[in-house]
C-alpha cells in the first residue's frame, strides 16, 4: 500500500506524491517561546517527528523545518513583567524546549529558524506583496494584507470572507481598507524591540514570518505544512494568502493538522487552570510512556490525558518490554536481515495516514501471539519456532526506530522504573524481598491465603510479582 495522507485542504485522504521525486519539503509551526511548553505542544512535536521518521523510512530525502516565534506580544509582555530582555527570555525557553524534546526522543529538524534571525527576509516578502498590490502601507507605519486582493481566501478553513464580515465582531480600525485585513508589519511602541524597515521602525506580524521562512528554506511550493488544528484559521489561512498572492502558485500540496490534548475530558485552557506542563509529566512518567501515550490515538483525533490513561499506557509499555526481555532470554537477536508479518501490518497502518494507533495495536497483537507461542514451549522453543520469534524481535526493534519508543535495553528499563518507584514511595527493596520470601514459604506450606494476602499487599503498592522457573521477580506497575 502506498502512503495516503489526509489533506485538510480537500478534506479527504489522498495518495502522497511529492512535488520532486524522492524529496519531501516539510514545514511545521513551532512554539512561541515565552513560557514553558505544555503537553499539547508535545503532541504536535511528537506527531510530526514520527511522520518525519516514517517518510525517511520510505526512502525520501526530507527537508524538515520547524520554526521558533521569538518576537511576539506575549514575549514583550513577559519582558515588561520580569525586566528581562526579550532575547534572554526566548533563549531560556528554547533551551528548555530542546531539553524536553530530547528527553522525548524527538529528532532535531533539518532547520530550526527563528523569526528574529530572518527579519530581512520578512521585510523583503512584505515589499513583494506591496509591489504586487496585495498589501498596503498606512500612515503611522502599519502594513496590512488586503483580503480582497486574494480571491481564494478561506479555501483551507472553508470560511467565506463575506460571511465573516457580516457576522464577526471585529474591532473597527479606520486605517484598514477592510476589517478582515491582517497585519504584516506593526510600528514599534516605546520599550519594544524593533527593526528598521521602509515603513519605519517596527516588527513583523505573526503570520508573515512563516511565509517568509518557509520560502527561504523550502521555496515557493513544498509538500507538507503541519501544526495543530487551532492553526488552520487564521494562521495557515493567512500563510496561504500571503504566499500564493506573491508567487501565483500553490503554496503547499498537503496540509496536516493534529488534534488537541484534553485533560480529564476537559479542553486544556488557562481559564480552567488545567494546563499540564511537559516537565511536570516528565517528573512523574518515563519519557517513553509519554511518547507512547501521545501516539496511542490517531493524530487527527483528540486524546485525553489523565492518570488512568497514563497508567494504562505504562502497563502497555511494560508488556512490550517484558516480551522483548523474554525473547532475549531464549536467544533472539536483532540482525535486521529479515522482516515479518508484524512489519507488514505496521507499515500498512503507517501508510494509512500515519495511523500510529493502529500501528501500536499490531505490536500488542504480536506480543500476545508471541507470548502464547513461548508459553506453549515452556520458554524452550525449537529451532523453527525460534526463527519465527526472531522475526517478531526484529520487527519490534525496527518499529521502535519509527515510533521512538521501546528503544531501551529491557533490563535497564525495568531497573530504572524500579529505582524510581522505590524513590517516589520511599520503599526499602529488602522489605519487598522479605515479603516475597514469606510468600514463597507460605506457598510451600500450602498456606495460599497468606500467599495471596502478601501479593495483594504488594499490589496495593503498585508492585507486580512475576513467578517463573528461576524464581519470583518483582517490578512496579
Amino acid at each position: 500500500m502506498s502512503l495516503r495522507v489526509y489533506n485538510t485542504l480537500h478534506g479527504k485522504k489522498e495518495e502522497f506524491i511529492p512535488i520532486k521525486e524522492g524529496k519531501v519539503g516539510m514545514y511545521v509551526c513551532g512554539p512561541t517561546v515565552y513560557d514553558t511548553s505544555h503537553i499539547g505542544h508535545a503532541r504536535s512535536v511528537v506527531v510530526f517527528d514520527t511522520i518525519f521518521r516514517w517518510l525517511r523510512q520510505l526512502g525520501y530525502e526530507v527537508m524538515y523545518v520547524r520554526n521558533f516565534t521569538d518576537v511576539d506580544d506575549k514575549i514583550i509582555k513577559k519582558s515588561n513583567q520580569t525586566g528581562q530582555d526579550c532575547a534572554v527570555i526566548t533563549e531560556k525557553y528554547i533551551d528548555e524546549f530542546h531539553n524536553e524534546m530530547d528527553a522525548l526522543n524527538v529528532l532535531r529538524p533539518s532547520f530550526e529558524p527563528k523569526a528574529t534571525e530572518h527579519i530581512r527576509h520578512i521585510i523583503d516578502f512584505i515589499q513583494m506583496l506591496i509591489n504586487k498590490g496585495k498589501a498596503y502601507h498606512v500612515h503611522g507605519g502599519d502594513v496590512y494584507f488586503s483580503i480582497d486582493s486574494f480571491k481564494e481566501y478561506g479555501k483551507l478553513s472553508g470560511r467565506n470572507p463575506d460571511d465573516m464580515r457580516a457576522g464577526a465582531r471585529i474591532a473597527v480600525d479606520e486605517k484598514k481598507k477592510s476589517p478582515l485585513d491582517f497585519t504584516l508589519w506593526k510600528p514599534a511602541k516605546q520599550g519594544e524591540p524593533f527593526w528598521e524597515s521602509p515603513w519605519g521602525n517596527g516588527r513583523p506580524g505573526w503570520h508573515i514570518e512563516c511565509s517568509a521562512m518557509s520560502y527561504e528554506y523550502l521555496g515557493e511550493s513544498f509538500d507538507i505544512h503541519g501544526g495543530g488544528k487551532d492553526l488552520i484559521f487564521p494562521h495557515h489561512e493567512n500563510e496561504i494568502a500571503q504566499s500564493e498572492a506573491v508567487f501565483g502558485c500553490q503554496f503547499v500540496k498537503y496540509w496536516i493538522h493534529n488534534g488537541f490534548v484534553d485533560i480529564n475530558n476537559e479542553k486544556m485552557s488557562k481559564s480552567l487552570g488545567n494546563f499540564t506542563m511537559i516537565k511536570e509529566v516528565l517528573a512523574t512518567y518515563s519519557p517513553e510512556v509519554i511518547r507512547m501515550f501521545l501516539l496511542s490515538n490517531h493524530y487527527r483525533s483528540p486524546i485525553d490525558y489523565s492518570e488512568d490513561s497514563m497508567r494504562e499506557t505504562s502497563m502497555g509499555l511494560d508488556r512490550i518490554y517484558s516480551f522483548l526481555e523474554r525473547l532475549e532470554n531464549i536467544g533472539c537477536k536483532a540482525d535486521g536481515s529479515k522482516k515479518g508479518e508484524l512489519w507488514d501490518d505496521f507499515s500498512f497502518a503507517m501508510n494509512d495516514d500515519f495511523n500510529s494507533a493502529k500501528a501500536l495495536g499490531s505490536v500488542f497483537e504480536a506480543v500476545k501471539k508471541g507470548n502464547r507461542l513461548v508459553d506453549d514451549t515452556h520458554d524452550n522453543p525449537g529451532e523453527g519456532l525460534l526463527e519465527i520469534l526472531n522475526l517478531f524481535y526484529n520487527d519490534i526493534k525496527a518499529i521502535s526506530n519509527i515510533l521512538g519508543i521501546f528503544l531501551l535495553d529491557p533490563q535497564f528499563y525495568f531497573k530504572a522504573k524500579k529505582d524510581k518507584g522505590m524513590a517516589d514511595m520511599a520503599i526499602d527493596p529488602s522489605e519487598i524481598e522479605d515479603l516475597i520470601q514469606q510468600r514463597a514459604e507460605a506457598r510451600k506450606n500450602k498456606n495460599f491465603s497468606r500467599a495471596d494476602e502478601i501479593r495483594d499487599l504488594l499490589q496495593a503498592k503498585n508492585i507486580v510479582l512475576e513467578d517463573g522457573q528461576q524464581g519470583t521477580f518483582w517490578r512496579f506497575e
